[in-house]
């Protein structure tokens, strides 16, 4: 009796949804489409009362272009599918430096977010094969789509902070994995009128770290410190209210490191780096367009400062200045070009602004590298404080670095010849290049190798005490003859005089 009062009851209820299903079908077909969306809220709050939960879906493509969520999404979501999904996909995505695992097909995965459960799954569409579907690409007829389901009474959270953390996550992940590249400016009359291509790039794959750089440690230390502070600086910048982007000089002889730290630079920061070639660009306009072009987490590198164009400065250089003093002399610059202006190049006020004026706020997170053999020549405007933050010099080997340097080339902490070397360095000057040079292995035992250096040393010392010698006796000649002249000129102006 009760079997059969169960299946009269089975039966009722399918014969009411039947009803529902032509019922709807009927006013979709002959009501008007307000009464249409009427019902189908109706519909939806009937519904909640059997199934509370929420789906969220976030398409592969959008308005035609991919979606910046889906592809964060699918970074997100890479971790978790290894360890819980069954069928998973293997990608080498263009820009990562490492395979990319993903959620397959119909796969689905579950996350918790502060105590909230929820679910995503990877779907696909049916392609249709019309012919009208013969002129569309390949991302319009797949329709790929992550579906994110959970509890209605989670919304909020789900909405709000969960997304955005899937978001950050998402796009730390694929930071970490990109290849990161190194850009060159292209000459400013290359550029197609697309304005497409304003900077080339390559891989960069320079192996350089702090590790490895010859340099004393305390002040490789404070450096690192100072890119730590700036990387976790994102608050603090918006709270002081500057742009979120640090200036650094590097400065010293040739060979002393410049271009090796700005790799170090790179790599423990996990940036770009841009090149900017300052000869190439026409004019100011144009300078402008290269920094609005470059990303954020990037490095700005401006190789030989002095040379790359006539920046250096004609004013009185003072030790301090005043605002307003500053603020006279960056107007007596433009007056000065203005007048000598022809429109096709790039002048110092026109650096200025690209370094800290208004446009330099067009993206955040960016480092500016300036690099000189002569910081004296360099206009005071350019490489003050707050535009040139940190001055950092390279200098020329020591000690410290020398121990770096061996213990990268020969694998040696510690040596009885170190001393002699320690005296050595003391009193001669040789760059870390130089050094490192005859410290190279090649065939040579590492004895002989420090024996060659400590070679290398002496030579440079008497070369550099011969110099010293020669510029001293050129100084006292010249101070000779510069005497004999005087006394000759003494002695005409005198006949002259008796002469009248």
């Amino acid at each position: 009796m009760n079997m059969t009062m169960m299946g009269g009851s089975w039966a009722e209820l399918g014969s009411r949804i039947a009803g529902l299903v032509f019922v709807w079908a009927t006013i979709q077909q002959f009501f008007p489409n307000q009464l249409r969306i009427y019902f189908e809220k109706l519909i939806d709050r009937f519904l909640a009362t059997f199934y509370p939960y929420i789906q969220i879906t976030i398409h592969e493509y959008s308005d035609g272009r991919r979606n910046e969520v889906y592809t964060a999404i699918k970074t997100y979501l890479g971790a978790k599918s290894t360890v819980q999904a069954r069928s998973l996909k293997a990608d080498k995505v263009k820009n990562s430096k490492s395979i990319v695992i993903s959620l397959d097909n119909s796969e689905e995965v579950t996350d918790e977010f502060n105590g909230v459960k929820l679910w995503w799954a990877l779907k696909q569409t049916v392609r249709n094969t019309t012919m009208f579907t013969l002129y569309q690409s390949d991302s319009e007829e797949e329709r790929k789509y992550y579906k994110l389901t959970f509890h209605r009474r989670y919304r909020d959270i789900v909405t709000g902070a969960y997304l955005s953390h899937v978001m950050e996550e998402g796009k730390a992940i694929q930071l970490k994995n990109r290849q990161r590249k190194l850009y060159t400016n292209n000459p400013s009359d290359k550029w197609s009128w697309s304005g497409k291509n304003l900077w080339s790039h390559i891989v960069f794959e320079h192996p350089a770290t702090f590790q490895t750089l010859a340099m004393d440690p305390k002040k490789k230390e404070e450096i690192i410190n100072d890119l730590i502070g700036f990387n976790k600086g994102k608050d603090y910048y918006a709270k002081v209210g500057k742009a979120w982007k640090r200036g650094y000089l590097l400065y010293g002889p040739p060979g002393t490191g410049k271009s090796t730290m700005i790799a170090a630079m790179a790599n423990f920061m996990n940036y770009d780096v841009y090149d900017l070639e300052l000869t190439s660009v026409n004019n100011n306009t144009n300078l402008r367009k290269l920094l609005i072009d470059t990303t954020s987490k990037s490095i700005i590198v401006i190789e030989d400062i002095d040379c790359s164009l006539d920046l250096t400065g004609k004013r009185k250089k003072k030790n301090e200045k005043s605002e307003d003093e500053e603020h006279n002399d960056l107007i007596h610059i433009k007056e000065k070009e203005k007048e000598k202006d022809d429109g096709n190049k790039v002048t110092l006020s026109g650096l200025l602004n690209f370094i800290d004026g208004i446009w330099s706020a067009c993206g955040p997170e960016r480092i500016i590298i300036f690099t000189t053999n002569h910081v004296d020549k360099l206009d005071a405007a350019l490489i003050r404080r707050g535009r040139m933050d940190m001055h950092i010099e390279m200098s020329y080997c020591k000690f410290e670095a020398f121990k770096v340097l061996a213990k990268n080339y020969l694998d040696i902490d510690s040596h009885p010849l170190f001393g002699t070397i320690d005296s050595l360095l003391q009193e001669t000057d040789m760059s870390p290049c130089d050094v490192a040079e005859n410290l190279i292995p090649k065939t040579a035992s590492k004895e002989t190798c420090l024996n060659d250096l400590i070679e290398a040393l002496n030579k440079a010392k008497e070369s550099a005490k011969l110099k010293t010698e020669k510029e001293a006796k050129n100084k006292k000649l010249s101070s000779k003859a510069a005497k004999k002249y005087s006394h000759i000129w003494m002695q005409m102006i005198g006949k002259l005089r008796k002469e009248k």
